[in-house]
């Protein structure tokens, strides 16, 4: 959507959230009072109940707006929005009864009625946020409020936003033409190709542009303004994405220096707050889950005693946050051969006293154990298979080993394959699950895992954290990718 589009959506969502707020505490009352034959607590009339939410709705806006919930990089993302509806709502029920609680007015004509605005609240806002992404999309699909975009560069950048910005029904764009080498077209997508960009330039106005997207600067910087002119000239939107994201990506910030605008780059946005934030996270987190989940250790433990004789656990030697080796905790679901049931197996070494020679090629190539490991014994197999074996991992988040959310924690001899990258890549703690988990799990190449381990680290957001946990839990319950 263009800006003028994009501000007007954020204003039909302002207007609709009021008159759903404002139904969600209207049926809370009606389920309390009407249908509810228990006694009140108060009695406090249909006209002042809602007379009251009228005032205090506005404030309620106020916390949706600082939560982002009006901007489109929260509305486009449905799993964020969803938290974010979910914490606006709590908030929000927190200042009404604050608000009961200062003034010494009764709102509620019952505390049942508290929660039922919460429930209600929470999932006509989701319904009605739902509704709105549908005929949002409907529109895209017409080619209503979408934005016509002229992508400029020479980057591989240029060829991933290009295919990324292709789907209109679901970005909102509508890539026009690019202007760049004719080998980063998408070979699906049809647009209008220039070589210069000055002739792309020329036919702003034929092509109907109204965003233009720049990924790599000239070396010449009149090129470079005349660009930026373009935009301003013709009063279209103008973004620069750099193509080299290392220089730019996890956490920057821009000050003035000797009156040049400086902008700092760190490795990560886990410094500071962030990390504090995702270590208390982690901490709680992990508690619960290994309180809840005792009963199925007792089980397991019991079992492996039964099925699977010898050690209950696997400690594995990994490597996590600056390198630091840890002690990897899993239930034991192999039999390895003598003098190879240590912290630090060479998977190819084992294999080739098995007289695997294949397996060891293959290991040494992929840098995964087989799906078929000839190691993994009956019971381990079902331990694999449910990942129940990962979850003894639990305590070395608990002992701050690992997150729960992360990097995967590598092997010592797999330092040297990250091509120079693993410092980069040990900059944030390592995880029991992480966007590599997620993405194909064991069917993702060690490249391709890196690649993602790379994303996480430069682009964390604590909002990532809850959609890839939220997403480890489909996947195992598919038991997608499990080996």
């Amino acid at each position: 959507m263009s800006t003028r589009n994009t501000k007007f959506y954020s204003l039909i969502l302002i207007i609709i959230d009021t008159f759903v707020l404002l139904a969600a505490f209207t049926l809370a009352y009606v389920l309390r009072v009407q249908y509810d034959p228990r006694p009140l607590v108060a009695n406090v009339y249909a006209y002042d109940y809602l007379y009251t939410f009228l005032i205090l709705v506005p404030f309620w806006i106020l916390v949706f707006a600082s939560l982002g919930l009006y901007k489109p990089s929260t509305y486009n993302r449905r799993l964020v929005e969803w938290a974010k509806i979910a914490i606006g709502s709590f908030i929000g029920i927190l200042i009404v009864i604050g608000w009961q609680y200062a003034s010494g007015q009764e709102i509620f004509p019952a505390r049942l009625v508290a929660v039922y605005a919460l429930v209600a609240s929470f999932v006509l806002l989701l319904v009605e946020r739902e509704i709105l992404r549908y005929i949002r999309s409907l529109l895209f699909r017409y080619g209503k409020g979408v934005k016509r975009v002229l992508i400029i560069g020479s980057s591989d950048a240029t060829n991933d936003i290009a295919k990324s910005l292709a789907n209109t029904i679901k970005s909102g764009y509508v890539v026009v033409a690019i202007a760049g080498p004719k080998k980063l077209l998408p070979k699906d997508l049809d647009v209008h190709h220039y070589s210069l960009v000055e002739s792309a330039l020329r036919d702003i106005n034929i092509n109907g542009i109204t965003t233009i997207i720049q990924t790599d600067l000239y070396e010449s910087p009149e090129r470079n303004q005349r660009i930026l002119n373009a935009a301003q000239t013709h009063h279209i939107e103008y973004s620069f994405i750099p193509g080299e994201t290392e220089f730019y990506s996890g956490k920057n910030t821009v000050d003035v220096f000797l009156g040049y605008p400086m902008i700092t780059v760190y490795q990560t946005p886990l410094v500071g707050w962030g990390a504090i934030i995702k270590r208390i996270f982690d901490l709680i987190v992990s508690l619960v889950l290994i309180i809840i989940l005792s009963p199925l250790f007792i089980v397991v433990i019991v079992l492996q005693k039964l099925l699977n004789p010898g050690t209950i656990f696997y400690i594995n030697e990994r490597l996590s946050r600056f390198s630091q080796r840890v002690g990897l905790l899993k239930f034991r679901s192999m039999t390895h051969l003598p003098g190879f049931d240590s912290w630090n197996v060479d998977d190819a070494a084992e294999y080739r006293a098995m007289g695997r020679e294949d397996l060891a090629a293959e290991y040494e190539r992929t840098k995964k154990a087989p799906a078929h490991d000839p190691r993994i014994n009956g019971f381990g197999r079902f331990l694999r298979a449910t990942s129940i074996d990962e979850l003894p991992q639990l305590f070395n988040v608990l002992r701050g080993d690992l997150s729960l959310v992360g990097p995967r924690p590598i092997l010592p001899q797999e330092v040297g394959l990250a091509k120079g990258r693993t410092a980069l890549l040990h900059s944030v703690k390592s995880g029991v699950t992480g966007l590599w988990q997620v993405s194909g799990r064991s069917e993702l190449s060690f490249e391709e895992r890196i690649e993602l381990e790379l994303f996480y680290a430069q682009n964390w957001t604590f909002w990532l954290d809850i959609k890839i946990l939220f997403k480890t839990v489909l996947v195992v319950f598919k038991r997608r990718g499990a080996k």
